[in-house]
């Protein structure tokens, strides 16, 4: 049985199925409009979600198949103390494969211990996101045409941001990736994934700000500095508009630089940038949802 549990659970050669065949569905919606029909998707979301939670609904619709599950702990019977476990294997009885989130790291990977359906995890505390991943690598991929040969600028909480760490880990894989690490001190990559780039030679540096470093990017993908990060408000005062991308940033970047954003915002890129034929953020929610159309295809093995 496969599931989707961590990034790295996919080969390169499965990763690239997904990616194509999300490609295939872009261009051939109909084709797919009932290959999931008798099919039932069931969304565990023991915390709230609106992208996420929506996106795999509506990837489920467009497939033709049904949808049950919760958007919260409080309306499902964890509030009464069950399990994550039993949880997963009563929705057994009642749906063909799982799209779990939950604020415990490692709760889907529990789930999917238990079930014999497949269990996607639809994020796990700050550990993993990896359909998030997977609509970041779709995203780069229809908009520059390629994940070789990129310099990558990631921008803001990059310590906290399983955004981030699930997606460097994935395009590490790929040939001739350069990542430029762009955040307040208080919020630099782990040692760990650092480390991991070492060893593996793969190019970075690590700046404070943004300014100086905009002309040389391919993709900037910008996350949200959070004030309750900073050990003090004066240093958070110092640095907060170092990370909020404007037009007049933008002016040194190059023309075909793309700007990817997991969402949701709050004042980082300005309502201006929206409009600038660069910016795709939007354009990765609706990504996500043709990479989970996949993703669902592939785990139910409908795609034979």
């Amino acid at each position: 049985m496969k599931h989707l549990i961590d990034p790295t659970d996919l080969t390169l050669q499965e990763l690239d199925e997904i990616l194509v065949l999300a490609e295939d569905i872009i261009k051939h919606r109909t084709k797919y409009s009932e290959i999931c029909k008798g099919k039932k998707l069931a969304t565990l979301f023991f915390e709230p979600s609106t992208r996420t939670r929506l996106s795999f609904e509506a990837a489920m619709m467009e497939l033709g198949g049904n949808v049950l599950g919760f958007s919260s702990a409080d309306s499902s019977s964890a509030a009464k103390g069950e399990s994550v476990a039993d949880t997963a294997r009563t929705i057994e009885k009642y749906a063909d494969i799982i799209a779990m989130r939950h604020p415990k790291e490692g709760a889907p990977l529990v789930a999917s211990m238990h079930v014999n359906i497949p269990v996607i995890n639809a994020g796990d505390g700050g550990h993993n996101h990896p359909t998030q991943t997977l609509t970041d690598l779709l995203t780069i991929r229809e908009t520059k045409h390629r994940l070789t040969d990129l310099t990558i600028g990631f921008c803001g909480d990059l310590k906290f941001g399983r955004t981030v760490h699930s997606l460097i880990k994935q395009l590490s894989l790929f040939e001739h990736i350069k990542f430029i690490l762009i955040s307040p001190d208080e919020l630099q990559i782990p040692d760990y994934i650092k480390d991991d780039l070492i060893k593996n030679n793969i190019p970075f540096t690590e700046v404070n700000y943004m300014d100086d470093v905009i002309p040389e990017l391919d993709i900037l993908y910008m996350t949200r500095v959070q004030r309750e990060r900073f050990f003090n408000e004066a240093d958070y005062i110092r640095l907060k508009d170092s990370y909020i991308l404007t037009l007049d940033k933008l002016a040194t970047a190059k023309e075909d630089l793309k700007i990817l954003h997991p969402l949701p915002r709050v004042n980082e890129i300005a309502v201006e940038v929206d409009n600038d034929p660069r910016a795709v953020y939007f354009d990765q929610v609706e990504y996500g949802k043709f990479v989970r159309m996949a993703l669902i295809i592939k785990l139910l093995d409908l795609d034979k």
